[in-house]
C-alpha cells in the first residue's frame, strides 16, 4: 500500500520544489507532474510529486487525517487509563 500526503508548493527551481505539510518543509521533485506553481497542492510520495490536486481536496485530506491523530490519541489515552491495550 502506497500513502501520499497533500503539500502546498511553497518554491519551485528547476525540476525541484520546496513543500509544506503541516508547518514542516520537504524538497519534492517535480518531475513527474506538469504545470505545478507556487500556491499548488500537490500528493507527495517518498519525495515526488505525483499529481497535482485542488486546495479543497488538500484541506479535506489534511482534515481527515487530523481527526485521525485525534482518535489515536483518545485511544492512546484510554489505553493509558484502564491498562488494557486496545486494538
Amino acid at each position: 500500500m502506497c500513502l501520499s500526503i497533500p503539500a502546498k508548493v511553497e518554491s519551485i527551481e528547476g525540476e525541484m520544489a520546496v513543500v509544506s505539510v503541516g508547518g514542516t518543509t520537504y524538497d519534492a521533485s517535480l518531475q513527474m507532474v506538469e504545470d505545478i506553481k507556487i500556491g499548488d497542492y500537490v500528493l507527495l510520495h517518498t519525495g515526488f510529486a505525483i499529481q497535482k490536486i485542488s486546495e479543497d481536496e488538500a484541506l479535506e485530506t489534511l482534515k481527515v487525517f487530523e481527526e485521525f491523530e485525534d482518535l489515536n490519541k483518545q485511544l492512546d489515552d484510554e489505553e493509558q487509563s484502564t491498562g488494557k491495550r486496545i486494538i
